[in-house]
This record gives C-alpha cells, structure tokens and sequence, in this order.
C-alpha cells in the first residue's frame, strides 16, 4: 500500500522547510513534485514562488501586483505557473511511475487549489500506486479536509518545536531500513 502523508501546520511552522529538507535527504528516492517560497520586499511578503524539484524550474506564481483572476487574499495568482511547472512532473508521476518515485506537493493551499487541472491531477494522484508527501493549512478546505479523513493518510503535525527533526524521521520512513 502506497504512502500518503499531509503534513499539516499554520503558516510559518516549517512546513515548506520540512519538504524541502526531506527532498535533500533522500538517498533511494526519486523526489517529484514542488515547493513555493515566500518573496519578500523590505520585510513585508509580496508573493510566493513556485520551484520544481527536478530541474529548478522557478517563477513567480502569486504576487500582490498581479491582477488575477484568481485573487487569494490580496495575492493575484497566476495559475498558468503552476500549469507549466507543476503539472507536467505530477501527471507523469501518476500515469507511469518509476520504481523508487516519491511525489512532494508544497503545497495544497487555496491558491494551487483554484486550479481545477491541479486538483485533478492530486485526486490521481492519491488514487494511484506511488507514494505522496504533501503540505496542507490547518484551515478547513472541502478538498484537503475529505483527504485528511481518508484511511490510509498519515496526517502529521508541523511544529516550530519538531520542524528540524521531521524531515529525518520522514526520509527515515520512506526509505526504509
């Protein structure tokens, strides 16, 4: 049976942090997926970015500038981003995963989710054979709430207090004795 882990926290626990980590301990595991970081002017975040795992693909996939639709909070996002870097590596994840493939999303936030393609492609995602390592807010979302409830999730807390020590034990538990 596959696995499949949300990591779950407020924003700023670490979650971004914990993937990120994760990826760079992997030493039998092919790591696909995303991360998104904040961008930041003089202190104050003016948007998030979007970066493949494989092959640094980077943009800027919400900024305060852009005009949207869709608008997240006083972020306009620019979905056609994630249609580009995102998707591409999550969909041949799930149509023909290699022996060893881990899936991480970071994340599944209201802004990736207002991509229809991008939720789709999770729903495949988390029915197919391939293992998944994906972020989500502690917020209630009908999307990442059903998948919190299903069986065979692990749903693990991200704290400030165990942010440093998760991504070990999680490579620890993908990778095997």
């Amino acid at each position: 049976m596959p696995t499949r882990i949300l990591l779950e926290g407020r924003p700023g626990t670490g979650k971004t942090t914990v993937v990120r980590r994760l990826a760079a301990l992997l030493r039998t595991r092919r790591a696909v997926g995303f991360t998104t970081e904040e961008i930041r002017h003089g202190g104050t975040r003016s948007g998030f970015a979007l970066e493949t795992l494989e092959g640094g693909l980077r943009a800027v996939f919400a900024h305060v500038d852009f005009p949207g639709p869709p608008r997240v909070g006083r972020y306009g996002v620019d979905l056609g981003v994630l249609e580009r870097l995102a998707l591409p590596p999550l969909r041949s994840a799930a149509s023909d995963p290699a022996p060893g493939d881990l899936v991480l999303i970071d994340e599944l936030g209201r802004m990736e989710l207002a991509c229809d393609a991008f939720r789709d492609t999770v729903g495949v995602l988390f029915d197919s054979d391939i293992d998944v390592v994906a972020t989500v807010h502690a917020h209630s979302d009908p999307f990442t709430d059903a998948l919190k409830r299903r069986p065979d999730i692990a749903l693990v807390q991200v704290t400030r207090s165990h942010r440093d020590s998760l991504p070990g034990e999680l490579a620890a538990r993908l990778e095997g004795p």
